[in-house]
């Protein structure tokens, strides 16, 4: 089986130049026997910046340069010649991309738009020639300042998808097949659990040539927030979605208690995606009669809702129509009440008749 291309976890050691040692230089020309100090300064070593690209997706590049150098600054030189500083390294990242020091965990930065930039370590800088040192008491110094050294660190690299709607759903929901209908995106679609072992994106096509983008990670089984299956592993990709889309489909035993598992596993995964706007996406109803949907009607946990068939073409538009609306809808919740939402019904307290 072939390896994936989609790597979105990278660890580096990154080290910054080291600056260059000042001269110690003295001037020596023809008929200037003694012409006093004239050492230069040493070059600044190279920093390493974090840089984000919105033309990369993955992480793929970095998975075999493991090591990212920075050069050193050059020694200074007679003449009072500075040394030349050291070239910088920039490592070029997804937009969505966050730094953790290795180490100690801690989070280093942050890029999410095109182009921002962060210097993760900074290089040494240059020391001073011995010109610098000359006083009226010593006009002869013997010594210059070495250059400062360089830092050094391993970083981990995690990347977090960047997309305005998330799929959220059990293996085998219909979540790639939702995904190849509405977009161009073609991503493996086979009747088993787990058939999707890497996110995909796909850019849907809305009225008047607007677009939404949509990611589909692999499904989410109970126990994911520990480890279970592939949560851990992908369920960082849902943080960064503006709404979350469940899926679960029509033959579902318990349409309720299988949206609460998602929710439980994503709010012990992080309880931040509480805030988060949800819509609910009954699938495979191609495959229910009518007093089955009409049972899914009367289990439905107070969401914005949309029955759909993707292979049949069924209710897409409509699905479309409540994702647009709810991706424009500016919402004001107290934070207070966010961590409050009713489990059976999905709501705030206040919205509970």
């Amino acid at each position: 089986m072939a390896e994936s291309n989609f790597v979105d976890y990278v660890k580096i050691y990154c080290r910054s130049g080291k600056g260059g040692q000042g001269s110690m230089h003295f001037r020596r020309e023809k008929y200037i026997p003694r012409g006093g100090p004239d050492g230069g300064d040493g070059g600044r070593g190279g920093d390493v910046f974090l840089r984000a690209r919105r033309n990369l997706w993955t992480l793929l590049h970095l998975k075999f340069e493991r090591h990212v150098f920075a050069s050193s600054g050059e020694n200074g030189s007679g003449k009072r010649s500075s040394g030349k500083d050291g070239e910088d390294r920039i490592i070029e990242v997804p937009c969505g991309t966050v730094a953790y020091d290795a180490e100690t965990g801690a989070c280093l930065c942050d890029v999410t738009e095109d182009g921002q930039t962060v210097r993760l370590l900074k290089g040494g800088k240059g020391g001073w020639g011995n010109v610098h040192f000359k006083t009226a008491t010593n006009q002869a110094p013997r010594y210059a300042q070495p250059g400062e050294p360089g830092q050094e660190r391993t970083i981990i690299l995690q990347l977090k998808l960047l997309a305005d709607v998330g799929l959220v759903g059990f293996p085998n929901a219909g979540k790639s097949t939702l995904l190849s209908v509405i977009s161009a995106a073609k991503p493996k679609i086979a009747d088993y659990p787990f058939t999707t072992l890497e996110p995909n994106l796909g850019i849907v096509s809305y009225r008047d040539n607007r677009s939404f983008v949509m990611a589909d990670i692999p499904g989410i089984i109970e126990g994911a927030s520990e480890g279970k299956g592939l949560g851990l592993r992908f369920l960082r990709h849902i943080e960064r979605n503006s709404l979350l889309l469940f899926t679960i489909p029509a033959d579902a035993q318990d349409l309720r208690h299988e949206y609460k598992v998602l929710d439980n596993e994503l709010l012990k995964y992080n309880p931040g995606l509480a805030g988060k706007n949800r819509v609910l996406a009954v699938t495979k109803c191609d495959l229910a009669d009518d007093e089955r949907l009409a049972t899914i009607r009367r289990e439905l946990p107070g969401l914005p809702c949309a029955f759909i068939s993707s292979v049949a073409q069924q209710g897409l538009t409509e699905l479309k129509d409540i994702l647009w609306r709810e991706l424009n809808r500016e919402t004001f919740e107290d934070p207070e009440q966010i961590v409050h939402r009713d489990m059976d019904t999905g709501l705030l307290p206040d919205e509970i008749i």
